[in-house]
């Protein structure tokens, strides 16, 4: 089936964050707000000169750990400019006039991380891993309720007013007030992303892989499948154009249910936003935001096209392995200037984005080509693959409460405490369990004599690094049932309760 489609080219690239670029939210046509986990807000104004580049305007200071959702407050009496609100690890909401780009409202009441805002009228709703939904009026907390049994990952409200929230227990929730009016069922992991589909639905993103779309009534009306890991976002355009963003590094567009253009990042691409214009903007690990086009005339400069595709060969390059060895730790083709020292001695060097052995000709004096390198069939073996890189561990991870299995990764010549953050910020899961989850790696990798940096201090707590055998400084009561195991490749089998 032929698809009339006029494909996305870099636009802009929005460089300042000093940390992954995790949400996006269109303020109308006034600008864009970015967050990061650099713990700061970042919002960008059009430069009217070219209508393609975007400036800095202001950098919002308040939160004490990373950012995530945001919402835009449309100018008021109060707001003159608009203001933002946003969401953070901190477990605090926090309203933002963009007047002075000072805070002038700190809600607090959410036990862990905030994960989605909504705005209904003037009030303000948030959602939590603590799985309750808040509502929020004039500064105050006025409603609070458990809307799932696990924790909530994302909100939307719809036209109509009703609210829509989405689990890591696998379901969508519709409501109306505190009422729960349908339940979604279909997704076999956590759904991370939610958005209004104009003129027919609601929009999931799901661990699972997929974006779904529904009928308010709760039918399936389509399962697009296409990206190869976590989908973190979806948003939809009144042309009927669908993005979704993903670990897999890809921001991809459908139409009527095809994907229609994968556009490939270097990093993990966290979040995903149409303008009203039909643009769209990424915000991906490297954290750099990007502005993405159709129009010609919006296609950025010959040196930011180079740029983006130097950025993207060296990421794919420190990603990709050849024959077990990491293809940017090979030499390049001045390796081959050096002579060789017996018939037959062999080369493997690196071009472009692939690995090429030579084999040294004694009687020529020469190197000469034997072919491509590739990974054997046993190389896959020796160590455990996820998401198309190879580890030295993956274990799985059972957190109980029917929640599916969870992957942790994890190189010997990592930092545990590096490992144990990414991850449980990657799963949004609280940062107390740290203690817990590096004291298992230490066990589980061989590294029992692991000495941590005295010097170092928690980029979220503050407190220094912890030490196994020392006193939990935790002080959750958050009760929750880790069950360890390696691979495939092990029988290890570990279980910690974490209390």
């Amino acid at each position: 089936m032929e698809i009339d489609f006029a494909e996305y080219q870099l636009s802009s690239q929005l460089r300042g964050h000093e940390d992954d670029a995790r949400g996006i939210c269109v303020c109308d046509n006034t600008g864009i707000a970015t967050s990061s986990r650099d713990r700061t807000i970042r919002f960008w104004t059009l430069d009217e000169s070219n209508k393609r580049d975007y400036t800095l305007s202001k950098i919002l200071l308040g939160h004490t750990s990373f950012v995530g959702p945001l919402a835009w407050v449309q100018p008021n009496d109060e707001f003159p400019e608009g203001g933002i609100v946003s969401g953070g690890m901190d477990t605090l909401v926090l309203v933002w006039n963009l007047v002075t780009g000072e805070k002038i409202q700190t809600l607090k009441g959410h036990k862990l991380q905030v994960t989605g805002i909504a705005l209904d009228g003037s009030d303000i709703v948030s959602t939590s891993v603590d799985c309750t939904l808040r509502r929020w009026r004039k500064g105050q907390q006025v409603e609070e309720w458990e809307a799932h049994k696990a924790a909530i990952q994302a909100i939307i409200r719809l036209p109509s007013g009703e609210l829509v929230t989405g689990s890591s227990d696998m379901t969508l929730k519709l409501w109306k007030g505190k009422s729960c009016i349908q339940t979604f069922l279909g997704h076999t992991d956590t759904i991370r992303g939610l958005a209004v589909m104009p003129g027919l639905g609601i929009l999931s993103a799901s661990h699972d892989g997929s974006i779904r779309l529904w009928t308010l009534s709760g039918e399936l009306l389509m399962e697009m499948v296409g990206h190869t890991s976590i989908v973190y976002s979806v948003d939809a355009h009144s042309s009927g154009l669908i993005v979704s963003s993903s670990e897999d590094c890809f921001a991809k567009i459908w139409k009527d249910g095809v994907c229609v253009q994968s556009i490939e990042h270097p990093g993990c691409v966290w979040d995903a936003k149409f303008l009203e214009n039909g643009d769209i903007v990424t915000a991906c690990s490297d954290g750099i935001v990007r502005i993405w086009t159709t129009c010609h005339d919006k296609v950025a400069d010959a040196v930011e096209l180079d740029s983006f595709a130097s950025q993207l060969s060296q990421y794919k390059c420190s990603r990709k392995r050849v024959g077990g060895l990491k293809l940017e730790d090979l030499p390049g083709l001045e390796a081959l200037q050096i002579a060789g020292t017996s018939e037959g001695q062999t080369k493997v060097v690196r071009e472009g984005d692939n690995g090429v052995a030579y084999s040294w000709n004694m009687s020529e004096q020469k190197w000469d080509k034997i072919g491509e390198v590739v990974d054997g069939p046993d190389d896959n073996m020796k160590h455990p693959v996820l998401d198309g890189v190879q580890y030295d561990y993956v274990f799985d991870v059972d957190i109980g409460d029917g929640q599916p299995i969870r992957k942790l990764p994890c190189n010997r010549s990592d930092n545990p405490y590096d490992v144990a953050d990414k991850w449980l910020i990657k799963e949004n899961l609280p940062l107390s369990f740290r203690e817990q989850i590096v004291e298992f790696i230490l066990q589980n990798t061989g590294q029992k004599n692991f000495t941590p940096d005295p010097s170092f201090r928690d980029p979220y707590t503050g407190s220094s690094a912890y030490i196994p055998g020392a006193p939990s400084k935790s002080s959750g009561n958050i009760s929750v049932n880790f069950v360890f195991h390696l691979s495939i490749t092990s029988c290890h089998y570990v279980e910690i309760v974490i209390c």
